[in-house]
């Protein structure tokens, strides 16, 4: 007699088993309790699975050849995955809405800029920040001061950074940065988080303002930006004090175009670009916009808006004076020019205007 056989599983007596891994399974069983890899086309146990139910993988064919999404868990063959800066794998779908929405943009995002204020004149700020990591926890809190319903503030990556990024703002006027904009709270904030920026070598503060703030046509605009590169060259020692930053930093990150006798003979100097690169004091590679590079970062809140306000006086200067007025100016009438509180306190801590000098208090 045929000794009677059951299934190691459900207990059925039944003589069509199989032998798998040295149990007999029943057809139904063995359909329930195991898989066939479609990888290898080995069998295995279904709670071995490591793909899904579409598409059963054996645990070693997944390690060889698979992950999953660290986003949405969907099973991906190695060819397929798309790694974020974090080297996150991801799917397409995951990867592409990540890039959208990422906090800390690459180097080379820009958006379509959004103004805001009243007036003709914008100013863009650049702030770069270091020593605190290139950290989205931290890109999140700096992001959620200035932004609500609209973006006024986004933060790129910047490799000339060792451990930080690049804070930048949408264009503003210079009353909607002081009046409206919370970069007192966001400088604070920037601090509390670890991050530096005068104490950091690596940093600089750059301000961009719209080309057309300088006169409706090309020749006016250039009569105009002439006059702001003459200022900068005639001036030069004092706005190496005023920007804090060294001559060697100068010469690396914001050099000068060198000194001409008219105005028109160091933009015509600055046009055939004499670095060929956009690291120079005033920067004029930009389309739409004029870079003033020469400042120094900061965290003080009162050097931010000094700056700001510097800037703001150049550009005036060199939009209602001539340039015989302009040659004419010396820096101390220049300065004594200057009303804004924060600009002449400024000045004053750094040793630029015609008053006794004030203590200062300390760069971060």
């Amino acid at each position: 007699m045929n000794e009677e056989r059951s299934c190691s599983v459900c207990g059925a007596a039944q003589e069509d088993l199989e032998v798998f891994e040295g149990q007999l399974l029943c057809p139904s069983c063995l359909e329930d309790r195991t898989c066939l890899c479609r990888r290898c086309g080995q069998r295995f146990w279904t709670d071995q699975n490591a793909g899904d139910e579409e598409q059963p993988l054996c645990p070693e064919c997944f390690e060889m050849y698979y992950t999953t999404c660290d986003e949405c868990g969907t099973l991906l063959p190695l060819g397929e995955v798309y790694y974020d800066e974090e080297d996150h794998a991801l799917c397409w779908t995951c990867y592409h809405r990540c890039q959208h929405s990422k906090l800390i943009q690459d180097y080379y995002y820009k958006p379509e800029p959004i103004f805001y204020g009243e007036g003709n004149r914008f100013f863009g700020v650049e702030l770069e920040v270091d020593l605190g990591g290139e950290v989205n926890s931290k890109a999140l809190r700096l992001l959620k001061i200035p932004n609500g319903k609209e973006e006024r503030l986004y933060i790129k990556h910047d490799g000339s950074l060792d451990e930080g990024f690049e804070l930048v703002s949408h264009p503003m006027t210079l009353e909607y940065h002081r009046q409206k904009m919370p970069w007192p709270e966001l400088l604070t904030t920037a601090r509390e988080l670890g991050y530096r920026s005068h104490q950091a070598p690596t940093c600089g503060l750059h301000v961009h303002v719209n080309r057309d703030a300088f006169g409706e046509t090309e020749a006016e605009q250039d009569a105009c930006i002439a006059r702001v590169l003459y200022f900068f060259e005639r001036n030069w020692e004092e706005l190496l004090k005023f920007s804090r930053r060294t001559r060697r930093q100068l010469e690396r990150w914001a050099d000068r175009y060198g000194y001409q006798e008219h105005p028109r003979e160091i933009l015509e100097h600055a046009k055939k670009g004499c670095r060929g690169e956009r690291y120079t004091c005033v920067n004029l590679q930009n389309e739409a916009t004029v870079e003033f590079r020469i400042f120094r970062g900061t965290l003080k809140w009162n050097t931010f808006l000094a700056t700001l306000q510097l800037v703001n006086r150049v550009c005036d200067v060199a939009l209602y004076l001539s340039d015989q007025e302009l040659k004419a100016m010396t820096w101390s009438s220049f300065a004594a020019g200057c009303q804004e509180p924060e600009l002449v306190r400024y000045l004053k801590e750094r040793r630029l205007y015609v008053n006794e000098p004030v203590e200062t208090e300390e760069e971060v």
